[in-house]
């Protein structure tokens, strides 16, 4: 049996050879670093922690605290306590907590709770969500009114996993056909996601993002069984060379947030704008595109993209990864740049816990030891259940919700149940 520390083999059935320290060493500084190194690696031991997390505190918050028994649907403006802080129901969430639960039903437990939750939340939205065309709103009122048009293209992704996800919990043909539908209209719209909302003037700097392949190459896989196996590898094909080959800029090592409609760097606040989060969960889809397809060597790109990202985006001085920056280093426009968010470091988690697990990179493992420390110790709530979602740049606290307008019942749960079957 070997142990391996820092590149170096240390131990070799029991015996401990040099590689930590000079063959000077001090044996307790060896035995503190060993030990630590087990404490790292206690697989089970981390496998309890995310899965009892997931089961016990996160998912009856949201079972409990936002489920909307009177009119459908779910709040997710909840304070630290879980109270109801705002009433507006926003689709996009509305839709991944759909998909939670239906997932959860379909792949941990049938539980009877959970597919009625998922049921409910669908029918609600089944009924106000849309404009009876499938064009999703983005946000109605607590009542089901319409407040904000359909503008937003992540309404749409996220429905189409919630019905899509939900259909194979329930078998619900009809809920198969709005999946399929709304994903076709999504394809429909990827030149011009906002369509008529789009706010910028036409033929003057046409930019594309990075936001929507990047999603599509996890809802590609999310409806696989719902998509003719031609079309659905063609989508895959597309959604990998945007993302690995268009956005993913060889010249810098990073993934870029918008580019012309050509493919190429252009140097304004959007062409500079990097978001390492948003990079980092990417990688994560294409590992588990890799997988599907058998390609050994999409999965070593985007590990080693994903290393490159989180290097990049570490604050060395504060710790946690920064949301935005500027790959020339010049100010960012988003004021909330150095914030530390939830979701981007627990897709961090995921992604390096893939890469260790599908390559056996110890610098993933590594990485993944330092996300999770600062993770458990900055974002984790022990006094309330759920996660605070927004950090200022020295780790504290910034708002005490545990839900709002962009944070819903997605990131933490699915983070948890991923790292829980991964370990």
């Amino acid at each position: 049996v070997g142990v391996w520390y820092k590149n170096k083999l240390v131990v070799v059935n029991g015996e401990t050879k040099p590689g930590i320290r000079s063959a000077g060493a001090c044996m307790l500084d060896w035995k503190y670093e060993l030990i630590k190194l087990f404490e790292m690696v206690d697989f089970g031991k981390l496998a309890e922690q995310y899965k009892s997390e997931l089961l016990d505190r996160v998912l009856p918050f949201w079972l409990e605290k936002s489920q909307d028994k009177v009119h459908g649907g779910y709040y997710t403006c909840l304070d630290r306590e879980g109270n109801v802080f705002d009433r507006d129901k926003f689709i996009w969430l509305q839709g991944r907590e759909i998909w939670m639960f239906s997932m959860l039903y379909n792949k941990v437990e049938k539980r009877r709770e959970w597919l009625d939750c998922a049921v409910q939340g669908a029918e609600f939205m089944k009924k106000f969500g849309h404009d009876g065309n499938l064009n999703w709103y983005f946000a109605l009122t607590e009542e089901g009114k319409p407040l904000v048009e359909p503008y937003n293209i992540f309404s749409y992704t996220f429905a189409t996993m919630a019905f899509g996800q939900l259909s194979m919990a329930t078998g619900n043909a009809e809920y198969a056909e709005i999946a399929r539908k709304t994903f076709d209209i999504i394809l429909s719209k990827v030149a011009n996601p906002k369509g008529k909302w789009n706010k910028a003037v036409p033929g003057t700097r046409n930019m594309k993002s990075f936001a929507l392949p990047m999603i599509l190459c996890n809802l590609a896989l999310e409806i696989e069984p719902l998509l003719d196996e031609e079309f659905l590898a063609k989508t895959i094909d597309t959604c990998i060379h945007e993302v690995m080959d268009v956005f993913y800029r060889p010249e810098l090592g990073l993934i870029v947030e918008h580019v012309s409609s050509e493919g190429e760097l252009v140097d304004n606040f959007d062409g500079r704008c990097l978001n390492p989060g948003h990079a980092i969960e990417a990688m994560w889809f294409i590992m588990d595109l890799g997988v599907r397809l058998n390609r050994k060597d999409l999965i070593e790109k985007a590990v080693a993209i994903a290393l490159k990202e989180v290097e990049y985006g570490w604050d060395n001085e504060f710790g946690g990864i920064f949301y935005f920056m500027d790959r020339l280093g010049h100010p960012v426009q988003q004021l909330e740049w150095d914030q530390k968010l939830w979701w981007v470091h627990i897709e961090t988690l995921i992604s390096m816990l893939k890469g260790y697990q599908l390559t056996g990179s110890r610098e993933c493992l590594s990485w993944f030891e330092k996300v999770h420390d600062y993770v458990w110790t900055h974002f984790a709530d022990p006094q309330y259940p759920e996660w605070f979602g927004y950090l200022n740049r020295r780790g504290e606290v910034l708002l005490p919700l545990k839900g709002g307008k962009w944070k819903g019942c997605f990131h933490v749960p699915r983070g948890l149940y991923q790292c829980w079957q991964i370990l």
